[in-house]
């Protein structure tokens, strides 16, 4: 136990309707999973979706590709990979009942998300700014520009719905960096930490699909 929690006695809030706090833990734990296989349900279908239709329209999807900028999408890729790290970090700090160091660690994996978030927009813009946003404005030069259309739609809807899911992530780690400050989580007592966690992980490993199958597939053709 570290020196901040030294000579403290902790004892872990427990609902009414659970005996003990190890069963309170497990039920957080299990409807953390359920929920996330939900949320792998879903972004399966997207995947399917975009699959069935690359197979379709093979050439259309890899032109299009080539419009994304792989050199700011491995960017990203590299930033949520350091953001599951300092999750970890902030897991552990927890668990260990290091005050200063879980908060810390919240802050950088917020930051982390925001610097991806920040550099997606980026890329949004890009998109405005070459016609590349499905509707009437939309441009694109060769033979394939509908079928074109339909890659930038799914893309859009792909990483848009990411984007939500990460800017749900940085509210709730916020609500949990003002918990912590408060000395709400203790070594007997970080469940919240733990489950926020594993959705964080749970949105970065969404990415982690998601880029090679948006930016790296096809690469080599013309």
């Amino acid at each position: 136990m570290s020196a901040e929690a030294h000579g403290a006695v902790f004892h872990a809030p427990r609902a009414h309707q659970f005996d003990t706090a190890e069963q309170q833990k497990d039920a957080s734990t299990l409807g953390m999973w359920l929920f996330l296989v939900t949320e792998i349900m879903f972004f399966s279908g997207l995947f399917c979706c975009y699959l069935v239709y690359r197979w379709f329209y093979p050439e259309a999807f890899a032109a299009a590709s080539h419009h994304l900028d792989v050199a700011l999408g491995g960017f990203n890729t590299a930033v949520l990979i350091c953001s599951s790290l300092t999750m970890v970090l902030a897991v552990n700090a927890s668990q260990a009942g290091k005050r200063r160091a879980l908060v810390a660690f919240l802050i950088l994996t917020i930051l982390l998300g925001g610097v991806f978030l920040g550099v997606k927009a980026v890329e949004w813009h890009h998109k405005y700014v070459d016609h590349h946003i499905p509707g009437p404005s939309f441009h694109f030069e060769g033979p394939n520009a509908r079928q074109a259309q339909l890659f930038f739609s799914l893309y859009f809807v792909m990483t848009g719905l990411h984007a939500l899911h990460m800017v749900i992530g940085i509210g709730l780690l916020t609500v949990l960096t003002v918990q912590a400050r408060r000395g709400k989580f203790t070594p007997t007592y970080n469940t919240p930490v733990d489950m926020c966690g594993l959705y964080w992980h749970f949105v970065d490993l969404i990415w982690i699909f998601l880029f090679p199958l948006l930016y790296l597939i096809d690469r080599h053709t013309k």
